[in-house]
């Protein structure tokens, strides 16, 4: 038995982002029954719907009818979680709100996706990333030659909104298995939006520049070989960097071209451009530099790669004869999960008695209230699962050593993937220190780290060995390429799963490939990371036992393409971008007005004609097929450049088209709408000083979470840490004598 198995659904949700949510906890064999209206989910004839509702059965309910409204409701009473996506105020009319269906079914966990936010006048927009991503200012995050808004090909927001909402909700069952009582959580567009490039202001630092599409530090950074293909070199670390410079015979010049980046970029980008990409990649690898080539997702989806790694399925479908889709994107070892159906129609619904669970304590603080973390990750993956944990009530304990997470610095990025942490200072090369560990481990619920392959092992703390101290510990390990196959021992950095994985080759389309300032397969680490481990807190409730989960860069540049990633014969071709990508056609992008910029997403005849009359503009015979940057767009832009953007938009709400502000990253900042939703908040770092930030990734109504800590400094609070898990002062004393331990000694 997986970790959810038993675990009732109904899924009303359509698209992407409520669908696949539903779909995560599906692989660990939760039931699942999908409901859609009679013409089916909006997304039904997308690639993406088979992977998106792969182990469900599908009903088709009419909710606007008094019986289709009743069925609804007799499938909701049986079931354990309901999952909804309707903007704001729909539900209520319905009665299918939180209030509404948690009073009448108490152990119900409802979980509610909206596209957007969940009050004002952009959250009635129809689902839209693009939109999205203009209003939160993600389209101006992403690295670009011209000071414009950048569409991103992949729906990112919407897969991470997936992936938090399978862990919030596995978080409110994992509290109802101890209180017996469910409750309402949303996580919300503009939550996945936070997620996956979090805005963080410090008062006083100034932002970082934009990012350019190649990468603008010359170790991290795209280059292209003679042959015209282009490769990225992923030498985050100087250790690393340094062994690329001695790849090339310039171990010399090392120390003066470290920092003069422009000349560094010029010698390797000409250094480069007089080799191959298999010799520069060749050279590079012998050396154990981080790099990898630039490929299309489908020859990364059908090599060798993915296929050693496990995280390839096919099943058969009656028309469309085989289908294949990434596997789950983590291996609980203990239960894991499995791709076991394509969509499956059903005439009706299955008879579901009603839920009644024995009453318990409440979670105080969050769902995950009690629940111990031991964080050894760095960077970026690993520390910030440890912040969407403690967000949703967890205590994490970030662990450093004396050489401190290679990422840390008062950077905006730094302080918000580590918010909420508190900080412990151990040295794991002592003996005493890993005597220590294990001794913390034995009170512990979780272990996450990022070592490459074999690490843990050699520092005596691997599975097994927190196993024999605690069967119920939890241990989470992530590495670049998971841990089967050549390629797992090999270091690795996000970049390079964009490169090979294919997502850098799609967003620059025909010309050149382009780098994703986001470091979406980082981001999406952690989101995974959280839920998995969560997944896990589940099966352990009920087999009493802990386990080992596995998970990887690599299986998450399938997943944050998982649409993108489904293949038959004959199925139609993704979306491209290109330079400056500014939308996928004509009637779908961004456009400049006089004073700003809007998204502008027409879709039907009555909007695309709402348009033309709007703006005076002569829309031609098929606008709704004309390119991004054809002929129509060209009058479009004129027409637009002249209209102030509030009034532009107004009047376009007001003919029934949706559109809505792209905000510059500054404009986030004092947003009404966006404070409207409660998007961000403000806290005190204790050195830094005043910080503005990203205030959650779900919100939950019995158990509300959030941040208890602020970021810690290196070590901040190590005796604390130490006094909370119970060791005495004189144990402390001796560790910080003996150099096991180090940093803060406040132990209050």
């Amino acid at each position: 038995m997986s970790a959810y198995a038993g675990v009732r659904i109904v899924d009303f949700s359509q698209g992407v982002a409520g669908p696949m949510a539903a779909m995560l906890i599906g692989d660990f064999e939760a039931e699942i029954v999908k409901v859609e209206p009679p013409g089916g989910d909006r997304a039904k004839d997308q690639p993406g719907y088979l992977a998106f509702n792969r182990n469900k059965q599908v009903l088709t309910l009419d909710l606007e009818t008094a019986e289709g409204l009743a069925a609804a409701k007799r499938l909701i009473a049986g079931a354990d979680v309901a999952i909804f996506d309707d903007a704001p105020g729909r539900l209520e009319v319905l009665g299918l709100d939180a209030a509404t269906l948690t009073a009448a079914h108490p152990a119900l966990v409802h979980a509610w996706a909206p596209p957007y936010g969940t009050t004002g006048r952009w959250s009635q927009l129809k689902p839209d990333p693009l939109l999205l991503t203009g209003m939160t200012a993600v389209a101006f995050r992403q690295g670009a030659y011209a000071d414009q808004p950048i569409h991103l090909v992949l729906p990112l927001t919407s897969y991470a909104q997936a992936v938090l909402g399978a862990g919030a909700i596995g978080s409110a069952l994992y509290e109802r298995s101890r209180s017996g009582r469910g409750q309402g959580l949303v996580v919300s567009g503009l939550q996945a939006a936070g997620e996956i490039a979090p805005t963080v202001r410090i008062d006083g630092i100034p932002p970082l520049p934009r990012g350019i599409p190649p990468g603008a530090n010359p170790r991290y950074r795209l280059y292209q070989c003679a042959d015209g293909e282009w490769f990225f070199l992923g030498t985050l670390f100087t250790n690393f960097y340094r062994n690329a410079f001695r790849a090339l015979g310039l171990e010399d010049a090392f120390e003066a071209l470290e920092v003069d980046m422009v000349a560094a970029r010029d010698l390797l980008s000409g250094m480069f451009s007089a080799m191959t990409r298999d010799e520069a990649l060749d050279l590079l690898h012998a050396h154990d530099v981080p790099c990898a080539p630039v490929r299309w997702r489908e020859e990364w989806f059908e090599g060798p790669a993915v296929a050693e790694g496990g995280l390839r399925r096919t099943l058969a479908h009656p028309s469309l004869g085989e289908v294949a889709m990434p596997a789950p994107p983590a291996d609980l070892r203990g239960t894991p999960g499995s791709v076991r159906s394509l969509p499956r129609p059903i005439a009706q619904a299955p008879a579901w008695s009603a839920r009644a669970l024995p009453a318990g304590a409440s979670a105080s603080g969050g769902p995950l209230a009690g629940v111990k973390v031991l964080n050894l990750g760095t960077v970026i993956a690993g520390a910030y699962a440890g912040a969407i944990l403690s967000n949703f009530g967890a205590d994490v304990i970030k662990i450093e050593s004396l050489e401190a997470d290679p990422f840390r610095s008062d950077g905006a990025q730094f302080v918000g993937y580590n918010r909420g942490s508190r900080g412990l200072g151990l040295d794991l090369k002592q003996p005493a220190a890993r005597e220590l560990f294990l001794d913390l481990a034995k009170q512990a619920d979780i272990v996450i780290d990022n070592y490459r392959l074999g690490v843990r092992s050699r520092l005596g703390i691997d599975y097994p060995a927190l196993k024999a101290v605690n069967p119920r510990i939890i241990s989470c390990s992530i590495n670049a390429y998971g841990d089967k196959g050549e390629r797992a021992a090999l270091p690795g950095f996000d970049p390079l799963l964009q490169s090979e994985g294919g997502m850098m080759a799609a967003q620059g389309g025909q010309g050149d490939p382009i780098l994703h300032t986001i470091a979406v397969n980082d981001v999406a680490t952690a989101a995974v990371v959280s839920a998995s481990v969560i997944a896990a807190l589940n099966a352990r409730e009920r087999t009493g036992e802990g386990q080992e989960v596995i998970t990887s860069l690599m299986a998450q540049s399938l997943l944050f393409q998982l649409g993108e990633m489904v293949t038959y014969d004959g199925r139609p071709p993704n979306d491209l971008g290109g330079e400056d990508c500014i939308g996928t056609s004509a009637l779908r992008r961004f456009y400049a007005c006089a004073d700003g910029w809007i998204g502008l997403s027409a879709e039907s005849v009555s909007e695309v004609a709402a348009v033309g009359t709007l703006l005076g503009v002569d829309m031609g015979d098929a606008p709704l097929a004309e390119a991004r940057d054809g002929v129509l767009a060209t009058r479009l832009e004129a027409a637009f450049a002249l209209r102030p953007r509030a009034e532009t938009l107004d009047t376009l709400l007001a003919a029934g088209v949706a559109a809505a502000p792209v905000l510059r990253s500054e404009e986030v900042l004092t947003d009404p709408w966006l404070a409207e939703n409660r998007t961000l908040d403000r806290w005190t770092h204790d050195r830094l000083g005043g910080v503005r930030g990203v205030r959650g990734y779900a919100d939950f109504d019995r158990t509300p979470g959030g941040f208890r800590h602020p970021t810690p400094d290196h070590a901040q609070n190590t005796a604390a840490v130490l006094a909370s898990y119970g060791l005495s002062a004189e144990r402390i004393a001796e560790l910080f004598a003996c150099g096991a331990v180090f940093g803060g000694g406040d132990m209050s």
